[in-house]
């Protein structure tokens, strides 16, 4: 008998332990994920992008995604969109079995930038608490 007591506390205690860990876990998980307050919207993206590639010439497609801080598997559509609108240039170097993947900016995508989303972005700035962290909101200056 009481050895069946002492089974039924450990039971519930691991029942009010799963209880506390789903609270916890509901509290903390909100502010780990994609929530809101992380959003980044796309045209910020896009022109994080073309404001990196001015600022460093030419990246290679694991660095462009690292300094925008993009996700490859979630953003490689804009990308794409801005290599077919010509905005930015995509060139590829096989060494050995790897291709490793270049991007440029175009004088279109230079231009796109000062003129269309650098305004944009003066008259809609960024939330504070964007994911981008206010990083890539310098100014085009081409000479």
């Amino acid at each position: 008998m009481r050895q069946l007591l002492f089974v039924i506390k450990v039971c519930l205690n691991l029942v009010n332990l799963r209880e506390l860990y789903a609270r916890i876990y509901d509290c903390i998980m909100p502010a780990l994920s994609g929530s809101p307050s992380s959003y980044r919207d796309r045209i910020y993206i896009v022109k994080d992008i073309i404001v990196k590639l001015v600022e460093y010439g030419e990246l290679n497609q694991t660095a462009l995604v690292s300094f925008c801080g993009l996700n490859l598997k979630k953003h490689k559509a804009i990308l794409d969109d801005l290599q077919q609108n010509g905005l930015i240039v995509r060139s590829e170097i096989t060494l050995g079995k790897r291709t490793i993947a270049f991007y440029k900016p175009t004088q279109s995508g230079i231009e796109f930038c000062r003129n269309i989303l650098e305004p944009y972005e003066t008259m809609f700035p960024r939330r504070k608490n964007d994911a981008g962290n206010g990083k890539a909101t310098g100014m085009l200056v081409i000479i």
